[in-house]
């Protein structure tokens, strides 16, 4: 039984041989690390509506929301507050690995979070994720720019039931 942190190699393995761990990435040799995957932005968009949550997806409410577009030199300037972002690359996790993912260094040392769910064993599909401005001050990130580092841990045994909710294959065109 396998159980950690994927490295690089098995990464690049698992990238290269059969359905691919990842795909849509910009550049293989620039996101590829030791430990995990440098991943990309793609979109940005401003929550416009409210949400809710409840006991049951039947009454989940998701928020509506409105594409940013980025400046004439394919920056974003983002204020102040959340932002849901769309991720480049696609995910396909087989039973047996999960994934977790943690903001870029840069962003933290400009007051710029990103908050992510946990990628259960089984998820397939083009991620989102919520960037929080921090600060008073406007954050200007390009499009196509490194943002968050995916890690990959084999579970300790393989799922029976794989991920089966409603972002399953999420934006995938």
């Amino acid at each position: 039984m396998l159980t950690g942190t994927l490295s690089k190699q098995t990464i690049l393995n698992r990238i290269h041989h059969g359905i691919p761990l990842i795909s849509d990435y910009l550049n293989l040799q620039e996101q590829i690390q030791p430990n995990g995957f440098d991943c990309t932005l793609r979109s940005v968009e401003i929550l416009t509506s409210s949400a809710q949550i409840s006991t049951d997806n039947s009454d989940r409410k998701l928020p509506d929301t409105e594409l940013v577009k980025p400046n004439d030199d394919d920056y974003y300037e983002l204020t102040k507050g959340p932002y849901l972002i769309t991720l480049n690359e696609i995910v396909n996790l087989p039973k047996n690995i999960m994934a977790l993912a943690r903001p870029r260094s840069s962003l933290l040392r400009s007051g710029v979070s990103i908050h992510t769910a946990i990628w259960d064993a089984g998820y397939s599909g083009r991620s989102q994720c919520l960037l929080v401005n921090n600060t008073e001050s406007i954050f200007r990130v390009k499009r196509d720019s490194s943002i968050l580092q995916m890690l990959f841990s084999y579970t300790d045994s393989s799922v029976q039931e794989g991920y089966s909710g409603v972002y399953q294959h999420e934006n995938i065109e």
